[in-house]
This record gives structure tokens, sequence and C-alpha cells, in this order.
């Protein structure tokens, strides 16, 4: 277990990201945290054919970073405090997600931020 740990912390933040996804779809689960799950659960309770619940935590993913990739990769490193290499490492592996469990007005301001440089992102 001490080596799988020695491991991962030797790994981009990019790979990580990657090893978590690739986990969740073999394993048929997700890493998110159980408190949103027990949010979501009384939402549902008297309109069993209406509305789904409001979504409240947001997952930032870009999808394409543009004519100016220099400016998306600089504009990373300030939103995320990732290194040169890990933003850039983000970038070229486009579509891929830059921020997961957001509130809207964060996920938003990331996504005009990004958007303001060049890049395409999406809100999930």
């Amino acid at each position: 277990m001490a080596e799988f740990v020695d491991w991962v912390e030797t790994i981009s933040v990019l790979e990580l990201s990657q090893l978590v996804k690739a986990l969740e779809d073999r394993l048929g689960v997700t890493a998110a945290a159980p408190a949103a799950v027990a949010v979501a659960a009384p939402a549902g309770g008297g309109d069993e054919g209406g509305a789904a619940a409001e979504q409240t935590e947001f997952e930032v993913v870009l999808t394409a970073a543009g004519g100016s990739k220099i400016q998306v990769i600089k504009e990373l490193r300030g939103l995320t405090g990732l290194g040169l290499k890990e933003a850039k490492e983000l970038v070229d592996g486009a579509p891929s997600t830059v921020k997961a469990g957001v509130s809207k007005e964060d996920a938003e301001s990331w996504k005009e931020k990004l958007e303001g440089v060049g890049a395409t992102v999406e809100l999930k």
C-alpha cells in the first residue's frame, strides 16, 4: 500500500485525474462527496414525474483551447495554481476537467475567464 501512495505522489494532477476517472468507469462508482447524494434525495419527494432537483455542484470542463493556447495555459495556472507542465497537459488533453465540485457562481466565473482568453468551456 505504501508503494502505491508513493507512486501517486509522483504523478501529475492530470494523471491523477485520469486515474480517478478510469477507476470510476471500471468500478462503476463516483468519487463525489456522499453529502451530495443526501442533499439530492429529499428533493425528489412529492413530485414524481416533475423537474429534477437543482444542481448545486458543477464541473468545469475545458473542451478546446482555441487559437490562443498560451493565454489559456496562463489563465489555467492563475485559476488552479497548477505548474506550467500540468496546465499545458490539461490544455493538450482537452476535453478535460479543470475543476469539479464547485458552486454555480464559481463555475460560471471560471467559464467566463477561460472563454475570455479564447477557450471553449462546458459546465456539467
